[in-house]
C-alpha cells in the first residue's frame, strides 16, 4: 500500500441536489495511488451520485475536485478519460454484438494511415495484439477474440469490461458493484484482478454492498451515508459490525482515520 500524502484524486465539499431530494451533502473523498478504496452505504447514500461527479458524467451544485493536488473541472467522461480515469458500471457498458476486441477499442479505434485510414480501414492485427495482451495481464479468461460478447458468460463479460478500462486507465479505475451476480470461481477472478491493478500502482476505487469482498480486497474504506462521508478507516483497523453501524447510523465516528 502506497504511502504518498498527496491523493491521486480529491473532492472537498461536493453537494448536489435534485428537487427535494439532496443526494451529496458536503461530501468529502480520496484516493491514492496503489490502493484499493472501497466505497459503501446504504441504498440511497449518495455512492454513484459521487462517482458519477468524479467521473465526469454529473456536475455538482458546489464543491472543488483535484487532480494531483491541481483544481479540475471535471466537465465530461472525457475530460476525466483524459486525465486517465475509467469507469466500469453495474451494466458493464459492452456492445453485445461485438467481439471482445471491439469492445476494447470502441471509439478508440487503431486507424491505418493514409487513404486507407481515411476509407475507415482499422490495424485489426494490432488491436488484437494489444487487447490479448490487456487480458493476459490481468489473468482474464477470455474464450474467443472473435466472438459476441452478449454469447459469453457474465464472469468473461465482466473481465473484458474491466481490462478495457485498465488498458485505458493510468491513474484511477472506479468498479461499481463488479462481482454482483458473480458466482463464487468468477467473484475470486475479479477480486484476484482488483489487486492485480492495484499492484500496477492505478488507484482502485470498489463500490459494493458485499462486506466480505470489501474487507477482503480493499486497503480503506470510505462510508456514505445520506450524501455525506461519515468514516474513512483502514481496513485492517474496523470490522463488519462496526461498517454496517456506520452504515445505518448506529456508530458514530465521522472523519475517523
Amino acid at each position: 500500500m502506497t504511502t504518498a500524502q498527496v491523493p491521486v484524486l480529491e473532492a472537498r465539499g461536493l453537494s448536489r441536489q435534485f428537487g427535494h431530494v439532496r443526494a451529496l451533502n458536503d461530501a468529502d473523498f480520496e484516493v491514492f495511488p496503489g490502493e484499493v478504496t472501497a466505497l459503501i452505504g446504504d441504498n440511497g447514500a449518495g455512492k454513484s451520485t459521487l462517482v458519477k461527479a468524479l467521473s465526469g458524467n454529473l456536475a455538482v451544485d458546489s464543491g472543488v475536485v483535484r487532480f494531483d493536488g491541481a483544481v479540475v473541472d471535471m466537465a465530461s467522461p472525457s475530460a476525466a478519460s483524459a486525465l486517465g480515469i475509467e469507469t466500469v458500471y453495474q451494466d458493464l457498458a459492452l456492445a453485445p454484438h461485438l467481439d471482445p476486441v471491439q469492445n476494447m477499442y470502441l471509439g478508440r479505434e487503431i486507424r491505418r494511415g493514409g487513404l486507407a485510414g481515411a476509407l475507415g480501414f482499422m490495424r485489426t492485427r494490432e488491436m488484437q495484439a494489444q487487447s490479448r495482451r490487456a487480458f493476459d495481464e490481468l489473468g482474464a479468461t477470455v474464450r474467443s477474440l472473435a466472438s459476441p460478447v452478449g454469447e459469453m458468460s457474465g464472469g468473461q463479460r465482466q473481465a473484458i469490461a474491466i481490462a478495457r478500462a485498465v488498458h485505458w486507465a493510468s491513474r484511477v479505475v472506479f468498479l461499481d458493484e463488479p462481482t454482483a451476480a458473480l458466482g463464487v470461481r468468477q467473484t475470486k477472478n475479479v477480486l484476484e484482478t482488483i489487486r492485480r491493478v492495484r499492484d500496477k500502482g492505478i488507484a482502485v476505487v470498489f463500490i459494493s454492498h458485499s462486506m466480505p469482498h470489501v474487507i477482503e480486497v480493499s486497503d480503506r474504506i470510505q462510508v456514505l451515508r445520506l450524501g455525506t462521508r461519515v468514516a474513512n478507516i483502514r481496513t485492517a483497523d474496523t470490522s463488519m459490525e462496526e461498517l454496517v453501524g456506520l452504515m445505518t447510523g448506529a456508530v458514530t465516528k465521522e472523519g475517523r482515520l
